[in-house]
């Protein structure tokens, strides 16, 4: 393979909400070289994850799959050595390929190390299945090719950091791929906490909180100053991954793509931090750049997560598997005539089985109520549980599910839903209304907005 392909590099955070960046109005300059990135490559305004827990989204970042056909639905589940991967994409190109960090998509007895035949593809391995449980803050143990522990020194995000530095500056000569996957601004497991670098909560402690979390508490109050401090960590770690590029005169031939596997709610939505259809869940950070990408601006197209596998294949110069389920948004930055979705599709797991629909406009998602989310993919009979007008209340406080304003509504989403759910190879479920349990006299839908 000659030089003039481009290296890809994805840098993958977890459990990061789109607010922490500024190019989404956080105020606390978190993140001033994620915002660069935005700025003078490609910013995704609004893409949001199809799957809201870890091994799931990882399952659809690493196939193009929707969970339940990636065979990843919930958290303990390998990914089937069956299943094409980026890993194996690039590698048939000639690339060398490289992943580091947090893998999660091994099996659930494992919590270090990972057997090869569960890694995706990848050539080069220094991991761990689930760092969260083999690390803490300021002691990192991933595993390498052999399944050895390595130790590596600094705080968790520099330790990683480091190692993908190493790595680049190794495989500078022949196009690679590498996957960067850290844990942080994740909770640390053990303890319910979110150990910042040393001096970074002190920095955030009473200050800016999102409206959801200002109105509807959870465990923000504890946790947010330290998750921001993560959050800040995170981005010095892009900016020195991005200055080695320069120094490697790497930059104008690398693809770098930063994004995160869902968002956080902190205890606002159900009892833990994620599995649910809030934005606060689905709604995730993403930008690009390199070749093909700066100066792409910002793309206001509802973007998921399953669309990101295409997209770096084809910016890559790569064919595109055709069974993966997402679409390249490279035609959306030549701004060729393209029929885009003008909506995503979520599937929930764990917390419940659930299915969403999140337009420009309206949030829609059901639930099985006689399902178990931890022992059940889907359902053939789902009830309506949550409708939100993202216009009026875009930090979803008011639930409007049941309002007879918004019956027609709901009707179109359903409908939406149900055509998703049967394009992503599900069943045609029954989904039952909600019954009419409220009446605002103040609120009314006009035509033209039931399809925004």
């Amino acid at each position: 393979m000659s030089l003039h392909h481009p290296n890809v590099l994805v840098v993958l955070t977890d459990q990061q909400r789109w607010d922490t960046t500024g190019v989404h109005g956080n105020p606390l300059e978190l993140t001033p070289n994620f915002d660069r990135m935005a700025r003078q490559g490609t910013h995704l305004a609004n893409c949001f994850t199809c799957q809201p827990v870890c091994a799931p989204a990882r399952a659809s970042l690493q196939t193009g799959l929707y969970a339940t056909n990636a065979g990843v639905w919930r958290n303990g589940m390998p990914l089937p050595p069956d299943k094409t991967t980026l890993a194996a994409c690039f590698a048939q190109a000639g690339y060398a390929t490289g992943y580091i960090g947090k893998w999660h998509l091994g099996e659930a007895s494992s919590h270090g190390p990972v057997a090869p035949e569960q890694r995706g593809g990848y050539h080069y391995w220094l991991a761990s299945n689930l760092l969260e449980f083999t690390s803490e803050a300021y002691d990192t143990v991933l595993y390498d090719n052999d399944n050895r522990p390595v130790r590596l020194p600094g705080y968790r995000v520099d330790a990683l950091t480091d190692a993908a530095i190493r790595y680049i500056d190794a495989h500078k000569e022949r196009p690679f791929y590498l996957f960067l996957s850290y844990l942080e601004p994740h909770f640390q497991n053990r303890t319910d906490d979110y150990p910042a670098p040393d001096g970074y909560e002190e920095r955030y402690r009473g200050r800016w909180m999102p409206p959801d979390l200002a109105a509807l508490g959870g465990s923000a109050h504890q946790h947010l100053a330290g998750y921001y401090g993560m959050v800040k960590r995170l981005d010095e770690a892009l900016g020195r991954l991005l200055d080695a590029l320069k120094s490697l005169r790497l930059s104008d031939n690398t693809i770098v793509l930063f994004t995160s596997d869902h968002g956080n709610h902190f205890k606002t939505r159900n009892s833990e931090y994620k599995r649910s259809c809030h934005e606060s869940s689905i709604r995730i950070p993403a930008a690009l750049t390199g070749p093909g990408f700066v100066g792409g601006g910002q793309v206001h197209h509802l973007v998921s997560l399953i669309d990101l596998p295409p997209t770096l294949l084809a910016a890559a110069g790569l064919p595109v598997p055709p069974n993966m389920e997402g679409r390249s948004i490279l035609p959306l930055l030549s701004h060729q005539e393209v029929n885009w979705p003008d909506d995503v599709f979520i599937q929930i797991s764990e917390s419940q089985v659930g299915r969403a629909i999140r337009t420009g406009r309206w949030k829609y998602s059901v639930v099985a109520k006689d399902k178990d989310g931890n022992r059940h993919s889907a359902s053939d009979h789902y009830t309506e549980e949550f409708l939100y007008d993202l216009k009026a209340d875009p930090y979803e406080l008011t639930n409007l599910i049941g309002f007879s304003s918004h019956r027609e509504v709901a009707n179109v989403l359903r409908q939406r839903l149900i055509r998703r759910m049967r394009q992503a190879g599900e069943a045609e479920p029954v989904i039952e209304p909600a019954p009419n349990t409220a009446h605002s006299a103040q609120r009314k839908v006009l035509p033209d907005e039931l399809q925004q």
